[in-house]
């Protein structure tokens, strides 16, 4: 499944680089491994998209509920396929 995100830009550099090899995000879509995600930049303070976009693979999960983690949150290691910047 893909799943299409907003993703504050001044992360996309982290993820396109590998520095932020996870996503962290309400799992309210079912995340699993193998899905795809594609980011979408956002400038939250102008709330207009950037026009980056980074798509990634699901290659983990951690659901909520335990290790800090909130109950209703997965963390979700992740390997970029692609950017556009």
């Amino acid at each position: 499944m893909t799943h299409e995100l907003k993703t504050w830009d001044e992360f996309m550099m982290d993820i396109a680089t590998g520095k932020k090899p996870f996503e962290v995000r309400k799992n309210d879509r079912g995340y699993s491994v193998g899905d795809v995600l594609l980011l979408n930049g956002w400038n939250q303070n102008k709330e207009v998209h950037t026009g980056r976009v980074i798509e990634a693979e699901v290659t983990y999960i951690l659901n909520g509920g335990a290790w800090g983690v909130m109950d209703g949150y997965v963390v979700m290691g992740i390997k970029v396929r692609s950017y556009n910047f």
